[in-house]
């Protein structure tokens, strides 16, 4: 038998059980407490419980099986160790030093966990993380090739070679900072589209959008003196375009010529301050400004995806903002985050795949002043202005370079003060998508034309070409005296004959049925259109040997380009037909 003293402690009504539990405060309490099992939500269960009081005399009794209905209870936490409390304790002591000296919850608060609207957590708001992503990589391994780059006009070259072949993954160092580099350029201008058409540059964002073009183009100063550092033969003579557009500033243009040369030639001082440029000044300038318009961003909250028929007002915007983020905003960390994750994810799959499968660029040619390579190419994000100033005439590099440039920065830099109001929904701005569209349609078509057109001589044609026999066969002594001069002369590394040799000029082989013999000679002594002049470089006699070499070049059978001042001598057929023999008994 239980003592009925210990039997009514531990085996209550469960009335009396839950004015227990209340209270906390009876032993037999707690002890009946730990004996129910967390279940369901007051499901009836079975219980046995024995007696643990020390008052009784047998310890085999049991009570009776009954059913009991409780709520699920806690389960108990682990009881920590002294060992465990004094890690735990020394952690927090250490946390909140740090915490009270620098606040580092309120600046979290303020950075990766600041409100944004619900909204804007769309795939359209992932490439300015995508920029950072790029610039970080750029910092990364743009550190570890300064371990090994030599700026120096004699070891730059040979570094590079070093790094692609005998330094340890090297070349796949150089490889991720070019891509890294066009990669990032493509994914601001997407940014800066983004932007633009979401109407994230009109009030109260106008400084926001001011720094991204300053942003935009510290990237491009980037891209330009990057290619310079391998300083081969695209980077020569790049650097030597880019000297000569300079030169063309007004008033200034010969002082920034000589800043930028370190001297009137390219040299080691030349490369010496354009490493400087790329190393020091540009990126330090781009943290900067990349840390006012990150602090800009914070301050003015981020732009929330734009709805047809709403409008910008300057009086209200910012009070509805903050009410709209209030109601329906949500902390950027961990919510609004997981798109920009995923978005820089495969942007870095992407650019290690390029590094991987198609390698760094160069360097090519070693620079050499003495010889000329005029078939330099500059990196992917100049491509459209190689072909913009091979397509205009010539004496329009002001406009391409300055006009044009000059009306670009007017408007990108006052667009935030004159449309900084109204309507932000790209469908309801007709004239922004229609600019959108031309610009990249503009760019687009330039940078393919200067991938695969022809905009350039080819240098060794006048050397390795030969010339086909049919354009020689047949001719007078004067003729063939003409034809050596159009290959010690390297007119074939501009004018292909017979589709061989350069195609910077119009093909040659039909030249005699399109310009007559005048028309020839002032084309060469005066020259036009992007061929130079030759009256200096050629003599009366050479110029006359040549043209009649030119008059020759046309398909059999056909007669000459007609002459208004000697048409009598338009009626002989081609040369490189064999002449016929005269009439007997004339």
């Amino acid at each position: 038998m239980i003592n009925s003293r210990c039997s009514q402690r531990i085996a209550p009504t469960w009335d009396a059980l839950s004015d227990g539990l209340k209270s906390r405060n009876s032993f037999c309490a707690r002890v009946t407490e730990a004996l129910f099992t967390p279940t369901a939500g007051g499901r009836q269960v079975l219980h046995r419980e024995d007696s643990t009081c020390t008052n009784t005399r047998s310890r085999k009794a049991n009570y009776k099986l009954r059913p009991v209905s409780f709520p699920p209870w806690p389960v108990p936490r682990k009881i920590m160790s002294t060992k465990e409390k004094r890690i735990i304790h020394t952690l927090t002591n250490v946390a909140m030093w740090f915490e009270e000296r620098l606040n580092l919850v309120k600046i979290w608060k303020a950075t990766g966990g600041h409100p944004i609207p619900r909204s804007s957590a769309s795939w359209f708001y992932v490439f300015g993380s995508m920029t950072l992503l790029c610039f970080t990589i750029q910092i990364l391994t743009g550190i570890l090739l300064a371990l090994v780059y030599i700026p120096s006009a004699n070891e730059a070259y040979r570094s590079l070679e070093f790094l692609n072949y005998q330094q340890e993954l090297g070349w796949f160092l150089r490889a991720v900072h070019y891509w890294g580099s066009n990669c990032m350029v493509i994914v601001m201008f997407f940014h800066m589209t983004q932007v633009f058409l979401w109407g994230a540059y009109k009030h109260p964002r106008e400084l926001t959008w001011i720094s991204g073009v300053v942003l935009l183009l510290l990237t491009l100063g980037l891209s330009f003196t990057g290619q310079v550092m391998r300083f081969d033969s695209d980077a020569y003579w790049g650097i030597g375009i880019g000297a000569a557009i300079s030169g063309r500033i007004p008033f200034v243009g010969a002082q920034v010529v000589n800043l930028l040369l370190g001297g009137p030639i390219i040299g080691s001082d030349t490369l010496s301050r354009f490493f400087a440029l790329h190393v020091f000044v540009l990126p330090g300038a781009v943290i900067a400004l990349v840390s006012l318009h990150l602090r800009l961003v914070l301050l003015k909250g981020i732009n929330e995806y734009p709805k047809p028929g709403v409008q910008v007002n300057k009086e209200t915007y910012v009070k509805e903002y903050e009410e709209m983020v209030h109601k329906d905003g949500m902390p950027f960390v961990p919510n609004g985050i997981g798109k920009d994750i995923v978005a820089n994810g495969l942007l870095l799959l992407v650019i290690v795949a390029l590094a991987v499968f198609i390698g760094p660029k160069g360097p090519e040619i070693p620079a050499d002043p003495a010889q000329i390579i005029s078939e330099a190419k500059p990196d992917y994000p100049f491509l459209w202005l190689l072909s913009a100033a091979a397509l205009l005439p010539n004496g329009s590099e002001i406009i391409l370079f300055f006009v044009v440039p000059t009306i670009a920065m007017i408007l990108m830099f006052g667009l935030p003060f004159f449309s900084n109001q109204g309507e932000k929904h790209y469908s309801r701005r007709p004239i922004s998508v229609i600019v959108v569209l031309l610009t990249y349609l503009v760019i687009g078509m330039l940078t393919y034309a200067g991938i695969t057109g022809p905009w350039s001589p080819h240098m060794e044609a006048w050397s390795g070409t030969p010339m086909k026999p049919e354009f020689i066969k047949g001719r007078s002594p004067v003729e063939l005296q003409g034809a050596l001069l159009v290959q010690s002369k390297q007119c074939r590394n501009c004018h292909a004959i017979g589709d061989e040799g350069g195609h910077r000029g119009p093909d040659l082989s039909d030249v005699g049925a399109r310009m007559n013999e005048p028309e020839l000679v002032r084309q060469v002594i005066q020259g036009g259109g992007n061929m130079p002049a030759y009256g200096n470089n050629l003599t009366q006699e050479e110029v006359k040997a040549l043209v009649s070499y030119l008059v020759s070049l046309r398909p059999p059978g056909t007669i000459p380009a007609l002459n208004p001042a000697n048409p009598e001598k338009s009626n002989h057929v081609s040369s490189s037909e064999p002449p016929k023999e005269a009439p007997a008994g004339g």
